[in-house]
């Protein structure tokens, strides 16, 4: 079986959108398995850019199937709208190019509404959500009174398990929140409307996955977030409300563990992070600035400032285990470029002693110190490289250190956001 997976390595916005894009070149059919409309993936092809939110990065390459799996959450506006935005753009989007899980769950407006509301009850306490109400339908699913994608495609269905829902949720949002009520009625005939555009994509995609891989055809899954955004192993609760690593695949997409081949981690080369939570090398003033200037650090989906900082190859392993990876793909390392020094965290400082693993607990995080290696820099000529060897020879030192600290192979180096500015070091 032929399935690889691109995982994020750090805390989300590493640039997997063009990794995944590159590898969909390759790829026979290009998965997404778990979030939603929360990621944002840019990728960048000759002179022109993609913003892409829920499709799969793998929609440029004319070849490849898009698969939207049972493990998103799917706002049926924001699907339509994406649908819409491509079209505009000259891509074709059709279910022989995208098909979407009958099992994947629908985003309903309730959801947004508690998802702002229960945010702006925090105050200062708030976590940082997207407000695109992904927490609170991950929620429903859990408790069991979620509405999916088949119910959707029966009216009768759809319409009785809406009007409990808004029944409860108007409860909660009046009492909680002091909120206005929803009307079921205007909803339904929303969704109904919904439901004549996306019918002709839906379908068990369990089974597409299953005879694809069967048949030897190469699978791309696409993870959005990142490691340390992963609602068991991320920095809780500062993270998602799904599993962006490796792990996440088998149960989002419906695949068996040997259904995976390769597990690519992709990291930048330094650290960034949007919203709140400890961040050992995060790096504030004019040098965390010119980082964020220089590298463009804004979320795809929400336009807020990334935190930048330092590299932390002390997160980038700890992703390494958890996600099993077996290679890294190393972007914007041309945003680096022009410096003379360059710091590299490879441990923390805790309670009088060094350690090399990244603590569960937020507050012992927030007590670490990082430990620092200091590199060289390069000028930016990196930009330029089209192989490994044509790389600056501090650039490759460098590049060299990170797979000595993660014991894992650097396969792809981005030097650039063209699609063209990457560097294949290994084949995968």
């Amino acid at each position: 079986m032929k399935g690889s997976v691109v995982i994020g390595a750090q805390w989300g916005d590493e640039g997997k959108g063009k990794i995944t894009d590159f590898l969909a070149a390759k790829s026979d059919v290009v998965v997404r398995y778990q979030g939603g409309n929360n990621a944002g993936h840019t990728v960048e092809v000759e002179d022109k850019q993609y913003k892409l939110h829920l499709i799969p990065s793998g929609i440029l390459n004319d070849n490849a199937l898009c698969v939207i799996g049972d493990g998103v959450v799917i706002d049926p506006e924001a699907l339509i709208n994406e649908i819409m935005y491509l079209e505009k753009e000259g891509v074709s989007v059709n279910p022989d190019k995208l098909v979407i899980s009958d099992r994947a769950h629908l985003i309903m407006p309730y959801h947004k509404v508690i998802d702002s509301l229960s945010e702006k009850s925090k105050g200062k306490d708030d976590i940082g959500t997207t407000g695109k109400g992904i927490g609170p339908c991950y929620a429903d699913k859990h408790e069991r009174s979620g509405i999916r994608m088949c119910d959707l495609l029966h009216p009768d269905t759809f319409n009785e398990k809406l009007t409990a829902n808004v029944i409860v949720k108007d409860k909660i949002i009046n009492a909680l929140y002091e909120g206005e009520e929803l009307n079921s009625s205007e909803i339904y005939d929303k969704y109904m409307e919904y439901a004549e555009t996306i019918e002709k994509f839906v379908c068990d995609t369990t089974v597409v996955l299953y005879e694809a891989l069967k048949a030897g055809k190469k699978v791309l899954f696409e993870g959005a977030q990142g490691t340390l955004l992963d609602i068991d192993y991320g920095t809780y609760p500062f993270v998602t409300s799904s599993h962006p690593i490796s792990g996440g695949v088998c149960v989002g997409a419906g695949v068996g563990p040997t259904a995976i081949s390769n597990a690519i981690g992709v990291c930048k080369a330094y650290t960034t992070r949007v919203g709140k939570g400890p961040f050992p090398t995060e790096l504030e003033g004019e040098l965390g600035d010119y980082i964020r200037e220089k590298g463009f650090e804004y979320g795809t989906t929400t336009g807020r400032a990334r935190r930048c900082g330092w590299l932390d190859l002390v997160i980038v392993k700890y992703g390494a285990r958890i996600s099993g990876l077996t290679d890294l793909a190393i972007t914007k390392l041309d945003t680096l470029s022009g410096m003379d020094k360059l710091m590299v965290c490879i441990g923390y400082e805790f309670d009088g002693k060094v350690i090399d693993y990244f603590p569960a607990s937020l507050e012992d995080l927030a007590r670490c110190k990082p430990v620092y290696e200091t590199m060289d820099g390069w000028d930016d000529s990196v930009q330029y490289a089209k192989s490994f060897d044509e790389l600056h020879e501090n650039a490759k030192k460098y590049l060299k250190r990170i797979e000595e600290y993660t014991e894992t192979r650097i396969s792809i180096v981005s030097v650039g956001p063209n699609r063209e500015q990457t560097i294949v070091v290994n084949n995968i």
